[in-house]
């Protein structure tokens, strides 16, 4: 089977395209046939070698995909099932994934394979965020800074099917455009001078309950003056250090609260990736591609997906 092997942590050039042999399922194991593979920011940090937990090399990297089971004893996944991965035990940047039971789920007949494969790791950790981490509730007012990538999208209908106000951020006319699509009450461009007193405007009061923040490195110092009494930031990514005010935590009793979704335990998976096919199949919930790549062309997938215009999610193609 073909598939991206990394022999050595570095730059995109160390995703070499190369030829494997077919997988084998052991006892309890299915085997999925992909057609698409998600690529995730965690999956190039892990790929340069600068993330706390590091993969045993050389290894196939991705954690998301989408395909048919291609072999199963497990009756609740006969041969022919469309599924989507939510990790796996080979790595999905691959022709082929083992998998256990748990890490497979159904992927309704209207989504794609490439939508199946945008849903595992950025919906999972929305949801963890907001309502783990963040214990959003029906009618607070939540801001996304990043709202235009594929956890910012996660979180955006996530969040609005709770019942929750939303406000956005992106730097771009189409992510911005993309965020008001799927129903946030107001989008700001980030790169705009002006755009934190426009938030302060919109968030009217005492500001926002809740802020999911993609880029602590640049947004978290003035991310505390906007919260509301008591609020909470979530942090989902950073790319470096960030000075702050502490007065700001303290005036407001507020909360900075850092995400993993390699925390969650399998039990509370379960119930999100329940939740999360349900609001697929009742369309609640639609994964966006912003870009797709032939799975040899993975370099450059990585490549896009550190850049700053981040729009929907970046998937392979088998």
């Amino acid at each position: 089977m073909k598939a991206i092997r990394v022999s050595q942590f570095g730059d995109p050039s160390v995703l070499e395209y190369a030829d494997l042999p077919a997988l084998t399922p052991g006892s309890g194991q299915l085997l999925v046939r992909l057609h698409a593979a998600g690529v995730n920011p965690v999956e190039a940090y892990m790929r340069a070698g600068k993330y706390p937990q590091l993969p045993t090399l050389p290894y196939t990297p991705g954690f998301d995909g989408a395909g048919l089971i291609e072999h199963s004893d497990d009756p609740a996944f006969p041969p022919g099932t469309r599924v989507y991965v939510a990790r796996s035990l080979t790595g999905t940047y691959a022709e082929q994934a083992l998998c256990t039971p748990a890490q497979v789920h159904p992927l309704p007949a209207h989504a794609s394979f490439e939508q199946g494969a945008a849903i595992g790791t950025p919906y999972a950790t929305a949801a963890w965020a907001l309502f783990n981490r963040g214990q959003a509730r029906r009618g607070e007012t939540l801001l996304i800074h990043g709202a235009s990538g594929g956890v910012g999208l996660a979180a955006l209908q996530l969040a609005r099917a709770a019942g929750l106000r939303v406000f956005g951020t992106a730097g771009t006319p189409d992510g911005l455009d993309l965020i008001r699509q799927f129903g946030a009450e107001a989008a700001f461009n980030h790169r705009d001078p002006q755009y934190l007193d426009q938030l302060k405007a919109a968030a009217g009061g005492p500001g926002f309950d809740i802020i999911l923040e993609m880029l602590a490195n640049q947004n978290l110092g003035h991310d505390l003056t906007l919260l509301a009494p008591r609020g909470r930031v979530i942090v989902v990514g950073s790319r470096g250090p960030v000075e702050i005010d502490p007065r700001n935590i303290m005036t407001r009793e507020a909360d900075i609260r850092g995400v993993t979704l390699f925390s969650a335990t399998p039990a509370e998976l379960a119930h999100i990736y329940a939740s999360v096919t349900a609001g697929l199949e009742s369309r609640q919930l639609a994964p966006v591609i912003g870009a797709s790549f032939p799975l040899r062309e993975a370099a450059r997938a990585h490549e896009q997906i550190m850049t700053s215009a981040a729009r929907g999610k970046i998937v392979l193609t088998m």
